[in-house]
């Protein structure tokens, strides 16, 4: 009987939910769109600091990502069109992005990237949420 448990235990713990999410607004399908998806509010939005992170194709303005996602827990999304496919979002000579980005919530400050608690999102069942890049 402990190793029916313990069997159970095991399926439960490793059981995910996912997360597609949708994102458009590219200006063109230059370069490839880098979704990533943070669990960590001190790294956010560091982009290589992320617990997950793909580049995907753009088509016709839109890219998307199904992530395989534990359940119960708070998450937040940054997205970026690398334009250039440099792996890194560019900055301007004053330090601003140069290259179109959003994040969960679609949460948009006006000096700064918004924080964690402004973008998180919840997962708790299959979720599908979009976000817009600017």
């Amino acid at each position: 009987m402990t190793c029916t448990w313990f069997i159970v235990y095991a399926f439960l713990s490793t059981t995910t939910i996912e997360l597609n999410v949708n994102v458009n607004g590219f200006s063109d399908s230059s370069g490839k769109a880098f979704i990533a998806v943070f669990d960590d509010p001190k790294d956010f939005p560091s982009f290589g600091k992320q617990s997950q992170g793909f580049k995907v194709p753009i088509v016709e303005g839109q890219a998307s990502y199904t992530f395989q996602l534990q359940p119960g827990q708070d998450y937040a999304i940054a997205v970026f069109h690398d334009r250039n496919n440099n792996g890194k979002l560019d900055r301007n000579f004053f330090g601003a992005p140069s290259e179109a980005y959003g994040f969960s919530n679609n949460v948009r400050n006006l000096f700064s990237a918004p924080s964690f608690e402004q973008a998180k999102i919840s997962v708790n069942k299959k979720k599908s949420i979009s976000i817009k890049v600017q």
